[in-house]
């Protein structure tokens, strides 16, 4: 039996050995007082044959020490050489000090594992950190969602589901663009399709209208509710009537496609809820930043290429954005007095701030990465800089089959829906697929690739490796029937393993990689890349069916030594380490951890 570790993950574990190396160092070389130990670091080295870990200690500490690095090294790796945990130190380079930990070590990261279950990596909640709130999806309600929202909601549910998992309070909002010209662009062509449901031939649909079969619904839905009596109406009478059946009838569509990814938002927050009659956000917003001198009447000058949408040369009011870093001043108000989309999302995030969020986050699809600034600017301005925002921009999915591209939705007119491929190819493989690259990244999706059952499939692979696990568990209980199949009851039994028999490399690297799962998520959410989590588990599922290969032909590595019931159950402990890791990994990821595949 091995003991535990001193503190419960690895890597946090020898950071905090680091910095209290340092401290200790500062406090008897008289260093400077408060210096900020936050940017000592201890990561893998990116050779692994430097070592297990690498620190910058003093390379950052070199000027507060008044030392060259080099020799500031020499005397912090003279000082972890006396750590119990620490086999070998190397100093390289200009500084960098390379770790090499005692075997022991891995075993403990193990036993951590064992002991915490489905909680190793997670991190308890943070009362003193600022709640989250992350928006994301936000499809205006103008039509079923397409494969590229798919990309935006997988992206933005991973990720709520990756800070919560790194101990923060997140809320998952997603906000409703019913205000505007689109909307009553959705209402005249849902018109169209009511009078079509009363029997009128109404030909072609004309330019500038939403040609999809999917409004047909909408349109059966006013003719029985309303029969013939909006057709005599005037405009102005019958479209909000229609436009408020529209939105509500696509929203529904929009939740059961997100229903189908299992996707789930907190809230769903209404544009037009910020300029009711009465309660105006936005007017409120605007006269809160007049009274800040954040908001001015002026010109803006002709843009260089070609002018974006919101530039009219004309005397306006405009948002001092340059104040706060943006390129040029922004207007709030169009020529015909109704307020720009920037006016609304402004008020907005300021509303959201108002109900407690610091943190924001905005998940963006690819062809708003120009509106960055601008939002990043209001947020300043609109909370004296209190709240941070950070836009992630989700780049564009092409959806092919066999390599070539598939072609468009006779439903949607001119795009492929969402529901269409998950339909297709399962949610998990559409939820993995659409982490396993990083957001900023164009992503091509292949129909048939995603559904192949090989390691060029990683979805495929990864889930293949926890259900490799469970049937050697299920194998392992022919020899050994007191191996409980209950997860809990697994993991108290495998408590008791003798984990020191752990001695071969392969296995060795593979617990390696299972201690690095817990910095995986910090580093993770810190930087909110949930692909991180996607490419980890592979990598843990690579080594794992690497290491069940070489047992195949090297049968003193096979996982079940009939024998040998002491080094057997050590080796199933660390089947569950992966097992449990790859579970974790997954359910953040929202994609199903299967305990057997056919």
């Amino acid at each position: 039996m091995v003991e535990q570790a001193s503190t419960p993950y690895l890597f946090a574990d020898m950071l905090a050995r680091v910095h209290a190396v340092c401290a200790a160092l500062a406090k008897d070389g008289g260093w400077p007082a408060g210096i900020d130990f936050s940017r000592v670091v201890v990561e893998p080295p990116r050779d692994p044959s430097h070592g297990d870990m690498a620190t910058n200690a003093a390379m950052v500490l070199a000027k507060e020490a008044k030392a060259k690095p080099r020799d500031l090294a020499d005397v912090i790796a003279e000082r972890l050489r006396a750590d119990e945990l620490v086999a070998k130190v190397d100093v390289a380079g200009p500084g960098f000090i390379n770790l090499t930990l005692q075997p022991i070590v891995w075993a403990q990261a193990l036993g951590t594992i064992l002991r915490e279950g489905a909680n190793y990596g997670r991190v308890a909640p943070l009362p003193a950190a600022p709640k989250v709130n992350v928006e994301y999806v936000s499809a205006n309600p103008t039509g079923p969602m397409h494969v590229g929202h798919c990309r935006g909601a997988v992206f933005g549910d991973a990720l709520s589901s990756l800070l919560q998992f790194a101990g923060r309070d997140v809320t998952r909002e997603y906000y409703i663009n019913d205000a505007g010209a689109q909307v009553d662009v959705l209402a005249r062509s849902a018109f169209l399709r009511y009078r079509e449901a009363l029997g009128e031939d109404i030909g072609a649909i004309p330019d500038g209208l939403y040609p999809g079969d999917y409004l047909k619904p909408v349109g059966q839905a006013l003719a029985a509710e309303h029969g013939d009596k909006l057709k005599a109406l005037p405009e102005a009478a019958w479209l909000p009537v229609v436009r408020d059946k529209a939105i509500a009838m696509m929203m529904a569509e929009i939740k059961g496609d997100l229903a189908a990814l299992n996707i789930r938002h907190d809230v769903f927050f209404s544009e037009r809820s910020l300029i009711n009659q009465g309660n105006n956000k936005v007017a409120e917003t605007i006269d809160f930043l007049r009274e800040r001198g954040d908001v001015y009447e002026g010109r803006l000058p002709p843009p260089k290429g070609a002018p974006p949408e919101d530039w009219e040369d004309r005397e306006q009011l405009l948002f001092r954005a340059t104040a706060y870093g943006d390129d040029v001043d922004r207007p709030l108000i169009k020529s015909d007095g109704s307020y720009t989309y920037f006016a609304s999302d402004i008020a907005n995030h300021r509303h959201k701030f108002e109900r407690g969020f610091a943190d924001l986050i905005d998940v963006f699809g690819a062809d708003h990465g120009g509106y960055i600034k601008r939002m990043q600017a209001a947020v300043k301005a609109v909370t004296a800089g209190q709240a941070v925002l950070d836009v992630k921009v989700v780049q564009l999915v092409k959806l092919l089959r066999n390599g070539e591209p598939v072609k468009m939705s006779k439903r949607s007119g001119d795009f492929v829906t969402l529901r269409e491929v998950v339909d297709e190819v399962g949610r998990d493989a559409v939820r993995f697929m659409m982490l396993y690259r990083k957001n900023d990244a164009v992503l091509d999706f292949d129909l048939a690739k995603v559904i192949e059952q090989s390691r060029d499939n990683p979805v495929f692979y990864v889930q293949y490796g926890h259900a490799r696990g469970h049937s050697i568990f299920r194998n392992a209980r022919e020899a050994f029937p007191d191996l409980p199949e209950e997860e809990g009851a697994r993991l108290a039994f495998l408590r008791g393993a003798n984990l020191e028999k752990l001695s071969d490399s392969a296995e060795h690297e593979l617990l390696k990689r299972l201690a690095l799962y817990p910095r995986t998520v910090e580093s993770a959410a810190l930087a909110h890349e949930p692909h991180r989590i996607a490419f980890y588990l592979y990598e843990l599922a690579s080594e794992f069916h690497a290491l069940w290969t070489r047992g195949r032909d090297l049968p003193y590595l096979r996982f079940i030594i009939d024998d040998d019931a002491e080094l057997t159950k050590a080796r199933l402990a660390m089947v569950q380490g992966v097992v449990s890791v790859l579970a974790s990994g997954l359910a953040i990821l929202g994609v199903n951890a299967p305990d057997a595949m056919r």
